[in-house]
């Protein structure tokens, strides 16, 4: 499972989605981020709630980022534009990591991840 930042962040929040974290890390695979995920939490976060951030963000495996992960989210923008449907960068960025990896999904806006290639839980934002 690669965690989307809407989880991370609901996570960070005390959320229900923090007991749905605890319980994946506490499992034989510990949960997955990216970069991305990385960037977009510690840019929400206040100077004082860094350090706090960063320990809980060191708790996943980080998938990599590469150059097959910017081609596949090169070509899913690419190939999605021109049939009229804007997708993110870091979306993309995202669900090619998780593919790369080999792992679903989980965010709270599931339709930013339209790909067929990626397998998707939806995790509702503050459920």
């Amino acid at each position: 499972m690669l965690l989307d930042t809407t989880v991370l962040i609901d996570a960070l929040r005390g959320r229900p989605a923090a007991a749905r974290v605890r319980e994946l890390r506490s499992g034989v695979q510990v949960p997955w981020v990216c970069a991305v995920n990385v960037e977009e939490v510690l840019r929400g976060t206040d100077s004082d709630e860094e350090a706090v951030v960063e320990r809980f963000l060191k708790g996943f495996q980080l998938a990599p980022l590469g150059r097959s992960e910017g081609e596949c989210a090169g070509r899913w923008r690419r190939d999605y534009a021109r049939r009229g449907i804007t997708l993110s960068q870091a979306d993309c960025l995202i669900a090619a990591a998780a593919v790369g990896v080999g792992a679903r999904l989980a965010t709270g806006n599931p339709r930013h991840f339209p790909m067929p290639e990626l397998d998707v839980d939806h995790w509702p934002v503050g459920t």
